[in-house]
């Protein structure tokens, strides 16, 4: 299911970072920078998630979330600068599933929206790869009904290139998916973290494409 998320964010530059983020994630995004445009993509398409930044120019977002409400019961995610709990109470009064300020982690971001949309039963429970089972919510992977242990950011990496499964994905790509883009390390932190998870997996899916990156496959193409 192609599954359609709007972003109203009145800042262009976190607008198109946030759908950036979603679209690399595979989802499809829409924008509008304020509440008219938010309220007319409201009535042109049915979203299955909401992002709404509380103070958009024209209709704010709290007034947003009572129309949408009207309409639809799908999550919405509160995105705002104002961190008073005056301003969450009244969001999820208003009936927000979820509320998170600035700034923030793209990779929260990103896991708030997997965990509304799991919760509305628009996503799987768990990702499954060449007989992996990985559950996003708890950090767990099982291979012929054992759990294996890694690290939360190893989990992280595997979950990616799973997401991302038959995609070369660059260094680049994973420094910024995984560790975030503020991140200061290099892509010899990949190498190392690729290199724990090959010796932990009894399977290795894992595929190097030199000078370029890694991806998961079958293991008959490795």
């Amino acid at each position: 299911m192609n599954i359609q998320i709007l972003v109203a964010e009145d800042d262009e530059n976190i607008c198109n970072a946030v759908k950036a983020f979603l679209i690399e994630a595979g989802y499809a995004v829409d924008t509008c920078f304020n509440g008219d445009e938010a309220l007319e993509q409201f009535h042109e398409k049915a979203y299955h998630l909401v992002i709404l930044d509380i103070m958009l120019p024209s209709v704010n977002g709290k007034e947003l979330l009572r129309e949408f409400r009207k309409i639809s019961d799908a999550p919405v995610l509160m995105m705002t600068a104002l961190t008073e709990d005056r301003h969450q109470i009244d969001a999820f009064d208003s009936r927000a599933d979820d509320y998170v300020t600035k700034p923030f982690s793209m990779q929260i971001l990103i896991r708030r929206v997997e965990a509304l949309l799991r919760r509305s039963g628009m996503l799987n429970d768990s990702s499954i790869f060449c007989g992996y089972s990985l559950y996003p919510e708890s950090y767990k992977i099982i291979y012929e009904n054992t759990e294996i242990a890694l690290t939360p950011k190893e989990f992280e990496i595997l979950l990616y290139m799973v997401q991302h499964k038959g995609k070369v994905l660059s260094y680049d790509s994973l420094l910024m998916n995984v560790w975030g883009f503020d991140y200061d390390g290099d892509e010899r932190v990949v190498h190392t973290y690729i290199k724990n998870l090959r010796q932990k997996l009894p399977l290795n899916i894992i595929k190097t494409v030199r000078g370029v990156g890694y991806s998961v496959c079958e293991v008959e193409s490795l």
